[in-house]
């Protein structure tokens, strides 16, 4: 891959009519290469997708050579793009009869429907971090699994400053469009002229851009909202900018965390992707809330473990290390194998950490860690936000308040009920959501019927003494033992309290 001088932006807008007018977007990728195709790529698979370009449209020569990285005919690129201006530009370049592309260019949809398009290094579009051949140091990636995922559960209402740490091509600096200003700082100088194309290209205002590690480009700015999909890869070493923090095991994403409660404003949100170990004799919840800073609440959420076999072969795979010299692979494994071992380290964990700095965390913060590996419904930005509402109401209500107050049931929870078939009553009951993280939680014939006749008109108590009387219970020890399960309704999102 190249990782030479990098195009001028003078032409993007001419470039992104061109690619619009082509309808080389998200949507007109998907129909054009057929859903197939289109998540082979996603897989670095490109053969489904070139036989899909066969033809000559202006859509099938932009795929091959801005996405595909194919030489095209100089003809076929000249009825595409505005060829002579964007190779005086340097986004493509002449090769006799043919032209070549000098960086991916990658349709990306935004998050109310725009069309983007994400710039970065040869080779590192398709399939983002797993994509086609070797990564050199510097290299700058695409967009990816990990970068969609941080855009997806960002939380998006207007804030007047956003800071995207360790930006790379940009992705999330130019999702922050909700946002009045925003910065963007890498270690990498490379990364941050990525994203001054992705910005201009994708027909995005230009961000304040800063080049140095973690904090330090910010001095002691402040910020309403801060992201980062940092270089969070636990290795031996920091051979790979674009993945590994060059601090031993998960210090950089402990760092990044400890350090963002000094630089968010009141309310604001800090989210991170991050990588923890999980270490002998130490409960991973308790060494990932340790990170958090005073004044702030969390939402700390596993999404995988890998043991420490599994993740030394992915990301020596990522680098293509498995395509080396087999003594060199070996010798490189075993670094990884003793890197753990001298850290005690027998799996990783990968997930979301979401910190809100409030005036009420610094008196009684809520850190909730707990494990999800199941599917979720993406985008999660509304449900990340209601989580930290709903954690506000359940600090301020104690039991009795919540006796006192009105729920009303969650749009699209169902209730299901698990027996023996023709039992006449079902062994348990499940609620399950079909939105946002898609819980499911059981509970018994109480909270079953609690729940299905929350509609907003009563108390909580009124219905438990009705309850109560159906079920011939005492309405006092009723009342005394089930606020908790509300609590919990209440803080997994299944019940709604009426404001």
């Amino acid at each position: 891959m190249s990782t030479t001088s990098l195009p001028a932006s003078e032409s993007a807008a001419r470039l992104r009519e061109a690619l619009t007018a082509a309808a080389f977007t998200a949507d007109g990728l998907l129909e054009r290469l057929g859903a197939p195709a289109y998540a082979a790529l996603a897989r670095s698979e490109t053969v489904p997708a070139l036989r899909a370009t066969r033809g000559d449209s202006p859509l099938d020569t932009l795929v091959r050579l801005f996405l595909l990285q194919r030489p095209v005919p100089a003809a076929a690129a000249a009825a595409a793009l505005p060829l002579e201006e964007c190779a005086a530009d340097g986004w493509v370049v002449h090769d006799g009869d043919l032209v070549r592309a000098t960086v991916d260019v990658r349709p990306y949809g935004g998050p109310e429907g725009q069309d983007w398009f994400i710039v970065s290094d040869l080779g590192c579009a398709v399939g983002g971090a797993g994509g086609i051949g070797s990564h050199e140091e510097g290299v700058v990636l695409g967009v990816g699994g990990a970068s969609t995922t941080l855009a997806g559960i960002t939380v998006r209402k207007p804030v007047t400053s956003a800071l995207d740490l360790g930006t790379g091509s940009g992705i999330q600096a130019l999702a922050a469009r909700h946002a009045t200003r925003v910065t963007a700082t890498d270690v990498n100088p490379r990364a941050l002229e990525f994203t001054r194309l992705t910005l201009a290209l994708s027909g995005a205002a230009p961000a304040d851009l800063r080049q140095g590690s973690l904090f330090d480009p910010v001095g002691a700015e402040t910020y309403d909202l801060i992201v980062s999909n940092p270089p969070f890869v636990i290795s031996p070493g920091a051979r790979l900018t674009y993945r590994d923090g060059g601090m031993g095991g998960d210090d950089l994403c402990r760092t990044l965390v400890q350090q963002a409660g000094a630089h968010l404003a009141e309310d604001g949100y800090a989210q991170f992707l991050a990588n923890w170990q999980h270490v002998e004799g130490e409960e991973w919840q308790d060494r990932v809330r340790s990170w958090v800073p005073a004044g702030c609440d969390a939402w700390i959420v596993q999404r995988e473990v890998q043991d420490v076999t599994q993740y030394a072969e992915l990301w020596l795979r990522d680098s293509g290390d498995h395509r080396t010299d087999p003594g060199l692979y070996a010798e490189r494994y075993e670094a990884w194998l003793d890197e753990f071992e001298a850290r005690s380290t027998r799996a990783v964990g990968f997930g979301w950490i979401t910190l809100r700095k409030s005036a009420a965390a610094a008196v009684n913060p809520s850190i909730v860690a707990e494990e999800w590996p199941h599917a979720v419904e993406q985008p999660l930005g509304s449900a990340v936000e209601a989580h930290f509402a709903r954690q506000d109401y359940l600090r301020e209500h104690d039991d009795a308040a919540l006796l006192s107050a009105h729920f009303t049931l969650a749009e699209e929870v169902v209730q299901e009920q698990v027996g023996m078939p023709g039992a006449e009553d079902p062994e348990h009951v499940v609620l399950r959501q079909h939105r946002g993280m898609r819980r499911a939680t059981k509970v018994d014939a109480v909270g079953a019927g609690f729940a299905g006749v929350c509609d907003g008109s009563l108390p909580a108590g009124r219905i438990l003494d009705a309850i109560a009387q159906l079920m011939a219970e005492d309405p006092v020890l009723l009342r005394d033992r089930t606020p908790q399960a509300i609590r919990l309704l209440v803080e997994e999102g299944f019940l709604e309290p009426v404001r």
